[in-house]
Parts: structure tokens; C-alpha cells; sequence
């Protein structure tokens, strides 16, 4: 089939399954408006067509593949098309391989870094929020849905994969490749710096970072922080919850940090819990890295007024993920509901603006940031808190 024939299919095949799915999904009794009636006409004609007068046999099974991945393309970076395989290893809760490359995926276009995890082969190699990845082992990722790339990067430790990789001009690809390890627990750390303010880097959020930032929290302040710099830069591991849950150290039980919905749902007020907060002053620092629970984590701090957001613009990934079977076994890795800031402002695909713009100094592709370098996000935050 042409690629012309199957983009014909995909735009006119998308009104039709999007009208089928949200229909059983949502149990929702819809009327069709008199413009579906005539796209599901048109989506038989168009059928008919190439059932009848393609040039060859069409395979109609994989014409309505390539529809339903349109479909899910359509969607949210995280909302993937699953084939009947990939729907029994997420039910059967198929174990993935504990071999690793460190790297988060977004989609735009093709697939894109959110983040390198810290000490991971990626990060070592260099790999930074915004990178084009083009290829995973030789395989365009233009057809690839997150889903599918994040876990053809997975393979037994110390394996290889190759990343064909595109940093801001196309026409100088590189190729990379990656040995796979067993991931590292990513701890919370802090130390003191310019006097009285404490720096806490939070690389993750996961079950123990509440914890793990209450005490490094309290050992800053015994050391003599008065102020703190709070480090998301490249954090976007970790449930959302427990971005949130990290965010009610530091405003006041019973404070609205975020708003949950769906679709058809009134939004929901998310309020913080657990006894006195954290009063000293104090800066988030983000990036295009910042992603998740680290971004729920960032806008609670903000919205209510507790700390400003320091650095770039966020990744924009607030979405809560559920399997949806469909016929045939096949199934729909789909967004179901969304976090907001407190006041309501989408985060999912749009981000967050810092309170103060502050570009993160260029890196040569394949080289690392040198840790005693100057970094200008952490001077403009001494400079914020007026240390």
C-alpha cells in the first residue's frame, strides 16, 4: 500500500475509531452529529475502495493497524496503540529486563529525551532533555509509540543497544551506542553552599523521597541553612503522587496543590496532608528535564506561593495512564485523567514557564557537564534568595 493510500486511511479512519472508543469506553450514550454519520460513511467507501480497486490484495488487517496507530498518534505522547502481545505482557505483569540505558521518551514525531538518568550510560554519554532519538538498534522511531521505544531500550545488562541520536541540526546525526546495566537507587543529597543556603538535588521521586528530604532537609538546617535551593532539574522518575506527597513538606496541611480530572469529570481539589511544614525560603530549579511527579512537585510549590521556579520551560507529562482491551485482544495504553496546577492551568502537553527564565549553559553533543563549572540556573537562585 502506498503511503499516500495509508495516509488517506489513517485521516479518515481516525473520526470513526475515535467515535467507537470513546463510546465504550466511557459507557457515554452520544448521538452522532450529522458530520461523524458522514465520516463513517466515507470510512466504509474508503474501505470498500481498497478492498476493491487497489492493485493488489489489501491486507485489511493491517490497514486497520496502521489506523489505529494513527489513532493513538493523535493522541498524548503517552497514549499508545498495543498490540494483542504487548496487551498480555502488561496483564500478565511481564517482568522487564533489568538491563537499562537510563533514558526517559516523549514523542514529537519521532521519539524524544525527556531525560538521562543521573550516572546512567546515557547521561555518561552525554545525552541531554531534547534530543531526537531516530532510531533504537537500526529501527526508525517515527512509527514507534513511547510504549514501544521505552522498552526496546530494556535487554539483559551489559548488552548493547544503538541510539541514532539528532541534537538541534539534522543533517549531523550520531550514532551511540549504549551498554545496558541494572539501574542504581537514586537517592536524595544536599550540601551547603554560599553561606547559609542548603542545595538538595531530588533525582527521583519515588516511596522513600518524603522521607529522604525531610531528614536531608533537617541535616541542612542543623548545618546552618536558612534558605534552600531545590534541585528537579532532569527528575522524571516516579508516580505522580509522590510528587505531590514531597510537595506537602513544605505548605500547609490541608492547602490545595493540584486539581485531578477526567474526561466528563469536575476537577477535583488535591490538598496537601501530614503536620508542619517547612518554612524556610526557598527556589525550585527546572528544565525541559523537569518532568511527572517532579513537575506536580514544582507547581504545588508555586501555586501556592511557597517557592519560585527557577530555569526553562518543563517537559509537560501530568497524565495517569490505564489498558483498555479491545477486539481481538489488542488494547489502548490510554490517558484517563490529567493533574492541573491548583488554579487549574493544564500541565499535561503544555508545561511549566518558570517564574524566572534562565538558559542552562550548552553542552558539546557527547561531552558532560563539568560539575565545578559555573551553572548560571544556581547562580540566578543565590542571586533570587539573596544570598
Amino acid at each position: 500500500m502506498s503511503p499516500r493510500t495509508r495516509l488517506i486511511v489513517l485521516s479518515i479512519s481516525t473520526p470513526l475509531l475515535l467515535f467507537v472508543l470513546v463510546g465504550g469506553l466511557l459507557g457515554a450514550r452520544i448521538q452522532p452529529e450529522p458530520t461523524t454519520e458522514q465520516s463513517l460513511r466515507v470510512f466504509e467507501d474508503v474501505v470498500s475502495l481498497i478492498v476493491h480497486n487497489y492493485v493488489e490484495d489489501a491486507n485489511v488487517d493491517k490497514v486497520m493497524d496502521g489506523a489505529m496507530r494513527g489513532l493513538a498518534d493523535g493522541l498524548d505522547a503517552d497514549s499508545a496503540y498495543l498490540q494483542p502481545a504487548q496487551v498480555r505482557a502488561v496483564e500478565s505483569g511481564e517482568r522487564l529486563p533489568d538491563g537499562d540505558v537510563g533514558l526517559d521518551l516523549t514523542r514529537q514525531y519521532y521519539l524524544r529525551v525527556i531525560a538521562a538518568r543521573e550516572g546512567s550510560p546515557a547521561a555518561r554519554a552525554g545525552l541531554l532533555p531534547g534530543d531526537f532519538v531516530r532510531a533504537i538498534d537500526g529501527k526508525p522511531t517515527r512509527d514507534l509509540s513511547v510504549y514501544e521505544g521505552m522498552r526496546m531500550l530494556r535487554g539483559a545488562p551489559g548488552s548493547k543497544v544503538s541510539v541514532l541520536v539528532i541534537r538541534g541540526n539534522a543533517a549531523d546525526p550520531h550514532v551511540i551506542d549504549l551498554v545496558r546495566e541494572k539501574p542504581k537507587p537514586l537517592a536524595v543529597s544536599g550540601r551547603m553552599v554560599n553561606g547559609n543556603v542548603g542545595y538538595v538535588r531530588i533525582p527521583a521521586f519515588d516511596a522513600t523521597t518524603v522521607d529522604a528530604l525531610r531528614r536531608q532537609v533537617a541535616e541542612l538546617a542543623a548545618a546552618g541553612a536558612a534558605k534552600l535551593i531545590l534541585d528537579v532539574r532532569q527528575t522524571s522518575e516516579g508516580p505522580l503522587d509522590s510528587g505531590l506527597a514531597a510537595a506537602g513538606l513544605f505548605v500547609p496541611p490541608g492547602t490545595t496543590i493540584a486539581m485531578r480530572a477526567g474526561r466528563g469529570q469536575e476537577k477535583a481539589p488535591v490538598v496537601s496532608e501530614g503536620g508542619a511544614p517547612i518554612t524556610m525560603p526557598a527556589v525550585v530549579l527546572i528544565n525541559l528535564g523537569t518532568s511527572g511527579a517532579a513537575e506536580l512537585f514544582a507547581a504545588a510549590l508555586s501555586g501556592a506561593e511557597r517557592a519560585k521556579t527557577i530555569g526553562e520551560h518543563t517537559n509537560g507529562r501530568a497524565g495517569l495512564q490505564k489498558l483498555v482491551k479491545l477486539p481481538q485482544g489488542s488494547g489502548l495504553w490510554l490517558t484517563y485523567a490529567t493533574y492541573t496546577t491548583s488554579r487549574g492551568d493544564a500541565i499535561h502537553e503544555k508545561g511549566l514557564t518558570p517564574a524566572i527564565e534562565v538558559e542552562e549553559a550548552e553542552v558539546e553533543f557527547g561531552k558532560v557537564a563539568d560539575p565545578a563549572a559555573a551553572d548560571p540556573v544556581i547562580e540566578k537562585a543565590l542571586a533570587t534568595l539573596g544570598a
